[in-house]
């Protein structure tokens, strides 16, 4: 289901993925908050139409404006304990990775998964792309739910 939102027109464009952070210090008294802070804090959205008559409104976060578009939330590929990782059940990150070098490393901190959250497994995608895990962990590479209906 979209959700018609603003967004800065520079990254008004289909197909663009962001997470939703939440509201920030220069939104406070902006006529249009009810338009713009509309989605789920921590959530990852992927633009799917932008409204093309919709006129380009001034915003303090944004130096080009703002631009009316539609977003639906996405799955988000991460890593999770392979242990009872099967499509439908719900799981949680394993816990933050130091080897930011390691091929896997996206996927064992992915943006718009939180650590202290359970998510749906919507698909098992496989193994990992590492070869080895340098903390010992068994992984499971999968997509998570990140509406509000994937989360515990």
């Amino acid at each position: 289901m979209s959700t018609v939102t603003l967004i800065g027109t520079r990254l008004a464009e289909p197909d663009t993925e962001f997470v939703y952070h939440g509201e920030a210090d220069a939104c406070a008294g902006c006529p249009y908050r009810s338009q713009c802070l509309n989605l789920s804090p921590g959530t990852r959205y992927r633009i799917t139409d932008v409204r093309e008559n919709a006129q380009t409104l001034e915003c303090a976060m944004h130096d080009g404006g703002v631009r009316a578009v539609e977003v639906e939330p996405v799955s988000v590929r991460a890593n999770i304990p392979s242990k009872g990782a099967f499509a439908g059940s719900k799981a949680s990150l394993q816990g933050p990775c130091p080897y930011v070098e390691c091929p896997s490393h996206e996927y064992c901190e992915p943006d718009g998964i939180s650590f202290d959250e359970e998510y749906r497994i919507a698909e098992i995608v496989g193994d990992p792309p590492h070869d080895v895990c340098h903390l010992d962990r068994s992984l499971e590479l999968v997509e998570l739910e990140t509406d509000a209906d994937g989360r515990n």
